[in-house]
């Protein structure tokens, strides 16, 4: 790795990171290196627009959230069309975003097919991002190698500006408004009772453990005094109501209930999260929780946790489709069974009973 010393001159940086939650906790510690490099300059993250709801009322990396319009490959899917308004709009965007006059511009946005044009547009004084060999070439690039994990690829890549990481764990502070929606959901006679989430959802289907298997865990921990919570959002409903109607203790549906920041708050106040390779997941490790992490291996490698003196995870190793047997590392077969089904129950609920005793 080339570590440059930090650019003069820097005023303004733009860094692009306009993906989902779990994306934004693996960027935090490159964010912190910025801002430790560069303490005097505005840093803007060209993002989703709920990335500004999201840093709202805490200590961010970042002093601006600029939420980028539809542009397929950097905040929507690669093959979806732009109508001529939608092109438009980010014509505009773009301009705009041109006529800022960033000293500095970091790609964080994957391996640079649709985002390094992206950010060529933006036109910093000076351009750093990740390049796969297809892709058009910024200023200073590193190598987008999928399999790395993710922390360290974006601490890789802001050395390209002169920023040396300063922790290599997300750490995200968490306000005392966020911590009090703990009070609203919980009787106040169970408050005392150590908090267990259980997030059974991810994007992906393939990233889901069975809800049979996230309701054993919580009737077992729920049996030894924990006070059990399931969260979601989204289409996750039904999959949530699952894991309910398979347990036989009571658990506090809190599906699609709570804001982000609500969520922020609810889990730094958790003794334990239990959740798949999903952002939840990663916003719990973020805000201090102690957490089972439910991986595939490969996934493992991109975004498995660092330290275990907080953290566990347990790994499925199967690689094969379960309904077409094909080798998954070879090519995606369009199937979308779960890969981590063959993690065990007793592995994840002897890593939780070792956090919830330590």
């Amino acid at each position: 790795m080339v570590t440059y010393p930090p650019q003069p001159g820097v005023a303004k940086i733009a860094v692009l990171r306009a993906n989902g939650l779990g994306d934004l906790m693996f960027a935090l510690p490159a964010l912190g290196a910025l801002r430790a490099a560069y303490p005097q300059a505005e840093i803007t993250l060209l993002a989703k627009s709920w990335h500004a709801e999201f840093f709202a009322g805490i200590s961010a990396p970042v002093d601006r959230v600029i939420g980028v319009p539809k542009c397929p490959g950097v905040g929507a899917p690669e093959d979806d069309g732009l109508s001529s308004a939608e092109q438009a709009e980010l014509d505009d965007f773009l301009e705009r975003m041109a006529s800022e006059g960033f000293d500095l511009g970091i790609q964080m946005h994957g391996g640079g097919r649709y985002s390094n044009p992206f950010m060529r547009r933006v036109r910093p004084r000076l351009s750093i991002g990740l390049k796969t060999p297809e892709a058009v070439p910024l200023d200073r690039c590193c190598p987008y190698v999928y399999f790395q994990h993710e922390v360290a690829r974006y601490l890789e890549l802001v050395a390209l500006a002169g920023a040396t990481p300063a922790v290599c764990e997300p750490t995200l502070p968490v306000s005392d408004e966020d911590r009090a929606v703990v009070d609203g959901v919980l009787p106040w006679h169970e408050r005392d009772r150590p908090l267990v989430v259980l997030h059974p959802g991810a994007s992906d289907p393939r990233r889901r453990w069975p809800a049979a298997s996230f309701a054993a865990v919580g009737d077992a921990l729920a049996g030894a005094g924990a006070r059990i919570i399931i969260t979601g959002q989204g289409n996750e409903h039904d999959l949530v109501e699952q894991v309910i109607a398979a347990m036989s203790c009571p658990a506090i549906d809190l599906c699609d209930r709570l804001s982000l920041p609500a969520l922020r708050g609810l889990l730094s106040r958790c003794r334990l999260v239990v959740a798949n390779d999903t952002g939840p997941l990663h916003l719990a490790a973020a805000v201090g929780a102690r957490t089972v992490g439910i991986y595939w291996c490969g996934n493992m490698i991109n975004g498995g946790p660092i330290g275990r003196t907080r953290h566990r995870a347990e790994i499925s190793w199967q690689l094969s489709c379960s309904d077409c047997g094909r080798n998954c590392l070879e090519g995606d077969c369009g199937h979308r069974p779960s890969f981590v089904s063959p993690v065990p129950v007793a592995a994840v609920l002897g890593s939780a009973r070792e956090l919830l005793t330590a």
